[in-house]
């Protein structure tokens, strides 16, 4: 048992995925007292709604792999960047500008999905390189200006989709001014292919969208733990001083690193407005799938494979959420991503917890021989 459990504390990441299953089991329970709270005699029905639903249905589960896809790109967005050091919160701004690349392109200039998704990367990084620059050549704190960048691009967007009447709704006979066309209308080449998948779920908003994202976190990985390039990457992040007195070139770095995370995040806001089923609506608020790649970043550590995860879980519990209604409101399932993220931030913090009980429970089982042993 000793040895079994020594091994464990050894095993890289293993006290990182022991944190993030401790944030999500304590924000879960966190939730179900909420429940309790707001509708006692539905609580055991709405936790069920949040733990089960996801699964209840194809229907249900397509749509947990169609809201994943973006979110494991804002949620790359957010890992890669801070892998390398950098705090990326601008994911929002970033997503906004791939939005406007890909619904121009495949509007305006008739792309197919292929090229208006590499068209959503290219505005993505664009607007990523702005912090990068501002980091590398002036010092400024990468999160105060991307979150400036956040605001400008979302009003950016809203000011050229408004004065850009083709790519408007109602240019297409649809009632509503202030929403994208539809794209099945504008460009049915630019919705991205399901498939076959959605004769198998049985549902409209599955589409290879999420291998693609899958795809690129596996390709995050890879270059960032088997490449030269992620080692200089992850070496500036580690400090930056040490990796430019080893000749790497540190600003050329920081503002490759923040293009890279725009691209991820450019790309989930084309994959979400191509998919065929969503519509930018003009609005003055943020999205929130922008945000929410820091949770799921965050439960991951950061780990790209592992922001594969934490992305499906914040998604089936998205899905959970709708579910309850009309009995509980929606916001509660914001309320419980908001501890998880909450618990995340001290991540550290809990992995020093469950490293310190494992190192107990070692010892407690060695021999008097072997104890120090496990405490070194």
């Amino acid at each position: 048992m000793m040895a079994r459990i020594r091994k464990l504390i050894q095993k890289p990441g293993f006290d990182s995925l022991l944190a993030s299953v401790a944030a999500i089991g304590i924000g879960l329970i966190f939730g179900l007292i909420l429940l309790i709270v707001f509708n006692p005699g539905k609580s055991l029905y709405g936790f069920s709604q949040i733990v089960f639903a996801g699964l209840s249905s194809a229907g249900k589960f397509s749509k947990v792999l169609y809201q994943a896809a973006p979110l494991i790109m804002t949620g790359l967005a957010v890992g890669f960047a801070f892998k390398t050091g950098l705090f990326n919160i601008g994911a929002s701004g970033q997503y906004m500008l791939g939005t406007f690349f890909a619904l121009y392109t495949g509007i305006i200039w008739q792309f197919p999905w292929w090229a208006a998704l590499l068209a959503a990367m290219l505005g993505g990084a664009i607007w990523g390189a702005m912090p990068g620059l501002f980091k590398a050549f002036f010092n400024v704190n990468e999160v105060i200006t991307s979150i400036m960048f956040n605001w400008i691009g979302l009003f950016l967007v809203n000011v050229l989709l408004a004065n850009i009447p083709r790519v408007l709704a109602d240019y297409y006979g649809a009632s509503n001014p202030d929403r994208t066309a539809n794209m099945a209308a504008a460009n049915p080449g630019a919705i991205i292919p399901k498939g076959g998948l959605d004769r198998v779920f049985g549902s409209s908003y599955i589409n290879i969208s999420f291998f693609i994202a899958v795809l690129l976190a596996i390709l995050s990985y890879m270059i960032l733990n088997r490449t030269i390039f992620g080692y200089e990457l992850k070496a500036c992040g580690y400090n930056r001083n040490a990796s430019v007195y080893a000749g790497i070139n540190a600003k050329r770095n920081i503002v490759l690193s923040m293009i890279i995370a725009g691209s991820f995040a450019g790309l989930g806001g084309g994959i979400y407005y191509l998919s065929g089923t969503a519509q930018y609506t003009i609005e003055k608020i943020l999205p929130a799938m922008g945000f929410n790649g820091i949770p799921v970043a965050l439960l991951a550590t950061s780990n790209p494979l592992g922001i594969i995860f934490s992305a499906l879980f914040i998604s089936y519990i998205q899905v959970g959420g709708e579910a309850m209604q009309p009995e509980y409101a929606k916001e509660i399932i914001d309320i419980i991503i908001s501890v998880i993220i909450y618990l995340s931030a001290f991540s550290l913090l809990l992995k020093g917890l469950v490293r310190k009980q494992l190192h107990k429970l070692a010892q407690s089982e060695a021999k008097p021989g072997e104890q120090e042993e496990v405490a070194s």
